[in-house]
């Protein structure tokens, strides 16, 4: 644990901006995983979707490689080719929706909110603004995805047996049930980002009674099904059972396996250290100078007092906190210059800081620096300044082995 600190003078505030946990998630939502750029295209059941910019490349991509097929199996002109593989995609992405549909409104049905669902390159997820609050919960909305795809496959198998043979309708119908088939068995795979991956979690938890164990089983699955799949992939290529134009997507896809179930691993590592976050202790001390004061002899000060590593107030004339001088802003001023320019001139204003209350929990601060995310956070009891959140002290807690840039 982070080793106690001096206790931070105490002063009013000016204008702060104060954060709410629980209210900033019922109005806004996270920001997109890996920063990802997004189109929000409506809503769906109430739901949010949107859009990832690789939709485009799978479009594209999956048109021409279905033309081609069609247009030969079926003896059509190009142009009714791309047609047809342009319905094929319209198709597939309804049947990627439904099957995050299934996940979304299951975890409604369980009081879980579902900030939107998200459309890209290899499928879709579904956002929620929190985890299943138990194991069997966390197993039913990981299932129903996968429950979708399979009903859908079955109808359009039932579709592609009743319709004549070597007809578009047909050949739609047999790539649509193949395509199902296919996303409900091989999400079933018990290891994380898959649905199944979250299955296993669900069952690691109910008999461990811990969650974070049973995230991190189901990480280390997931990267020997990411493995797995890249062997398949490449003896399947040797095989020639697998067209070469299909290899890197698939490639693509075990490395996006790969990558997701050491995102799921850290997560649960980082997440089992949220009950050692305690803002009074972590929140570095403030010293409090008037507006007008040098630069060079605010740091004097700072030196000399009881907390060196104090983080720097600016007061007004009224003696309120109205700044925060910036570290990173003031140490790019060079030395000679420092005792003519004033605190004001590096300083920040307190009212575009987010501010969190001294007495939050671990998992309620990660929320709002998730929802805020910022350099510095002014941490408060009541009306007062008590201290001042640096990220990287947060993320040397979280991650101790991690090497952090400060």
């Amino acid at each position: 644990m982070t080793p106690p600190r001096p206790a931070a003078p105490r002063a009013a505030t000016g204008p702060v901006r104060s954060i709410d946990p629980v209210e900033e998630q019922k109005g806004r939502p996270r920001p997109r995983p890996g920063g990802r750029t997004t189109l929000t295209v409506g809503r769906v059941f109430g739901v949010p979707l949107h859009l990832n910019g690789s939709m485009l490349l799978l479009a594209a991509l999956v048109t021409v490689i279905y033309a081609e097929f069609a247009r030969h199996q079926l003896n059509l002109p190009q142009i009714s080719g791309y047609l047809i593989g342009l319905g094929f995609v319209v198709s597939l992405l309804g049947s990627v929706l439904l099957h995050e549909l299934g996940h979304a409104l299951t975890a409604r049905r369980y009081g879980i909110g579902v900030r939107g669902i998200t459309l890209e390159l290899l499928g879709g997820y579904t956002e929620m603004d929190r985890d299943a609050p138990t194991p069997r919960v966390d197993l039913l909305v990981s299932l129903a995805g996968p429950a979708v795809s399979a009903v859908l496959g079955a109808v359009a198998v039932a579709v592609t047996l009743a319709l004549p043979d070597r007809t578009v309708a047909n050949q739609l119908a047999f790539q649509l049930a193949v395509s199902n088939v296919i996303v409900a068995l091989f999400n079933i795979l018990p290891g994380l980002p898959l649905d199944g991956g979250r299955a296993l979690r669900a069952a690691v938890w109910a008999l461990t009674r811990d969650r974070h164990r049973g995230t991190e089983v189901a990480g280390w699955v997931g990267r020997i099904v990411a493995v797995g799949t890249a062997l398949l992939v490449a003896a399947l290529t040797a095989a020639r059972l697998l067209a070469p134009l299909a290899l890197p997507l698939m490639l693509l896809v075990a490395f996006t396996l790969w990558r997701g179930a050491g995102q799921s691993i850290r997560v649960a590592r980082v997440s089992r250290r949220f009950p050692l976050i305690d803002l009074s202790r972590l929140a570095r001390p403030v010293l409090t100078v008037p507006t007008g004061t040098p630069l060079a002899e605010a740091q004097r000060r700072r030196a000399a007092g009881a907390a060196p590593g104090a983080a720097l107030l600016v007061a007004d004339s009224a003696g309120r906190p109205v700044s925060l001088v910036d570290p990173a802003v003031a140490e790019t001023v060079p030395v000679e210059r420092r005792p003519w320019l004033a605190v004001d001139a590096v300083a920040r204003s307190l009212a575009d800081l987010p501010a969190l209350p001294v007495g939050l929990d671990g998992e309620r601060v990660m929320e709002a620096v998730q929802a805020h995310p910022d350099a510095q956070y002014v941490v408060t009891a009541g009306e007062d300044v008590v201290g001042i959140l640096h990220i990287a002290d947060l993320a040397q807690l979280l991650e101790p082995q991690r090497k952090m840039n400060t």
